[in-house]
């Protein structure tokens, strides 16, 4: 998986269209999620899409995340979410500024209202599991 700070760079220097195109191609890059883990409970609720993020852990104790949306800029975007966090442990989680990460995108203005509504959700639902797991 590449870097959030790699992303970021190569996002700087995008048209809006191109833009577009990088966040559905980071949601290609998403390990497949089997669809017995696409249910009710790891279903991100706010999102206009289906989102669902499911956690495993690592004998490291670190958490891995799947994911996964029924559209693609939305599947972007909660690959880009995953950047942040993928493979930390949960203290080192619920200490990532994910917002902060994510402001640089400025995604609240490149993407539709309809888009970006789950994003709190797709980041708390994060940070609760890390909770969990802490």
């Amino acid at each position: 998986m590449t870097s959030i700070a790699d992303v970021r760079d190569e996002y700087d220097f995008l048209e809006p269209d191109d833009r577009y195109r990088l966040l559905i191609d980071l949601g290609r890059q998403l390990e497949p999620m089997p669809d017995a883990l696409k249910t009710d409970a790891t279903l991100v609720r706010g999102c206009s899409a289906s989102v669902w993020v499911y956690p495993t852990r690592a004998d490291d104790g670190s958490l891995h995340f799947l994911a996964d949306s029924n559209a693609a800029i939305t599947k972007g975007i909660i690959a880009l979410v995953l950047l942040t966090v993928q493979d930390r442990e949960p203290g080192a989680i619920s200490a990532t500024d994910i917002e902060g990460e994510l402001a640089p995108f400025d995604l609240k203005t490149a993407l539709s209202s309809n888009r970006t509504q789950g994003i709190p959700n797709m980041i708390a639902l994060i940070r609760e599991t890390a909770a969990r797991y802490a």
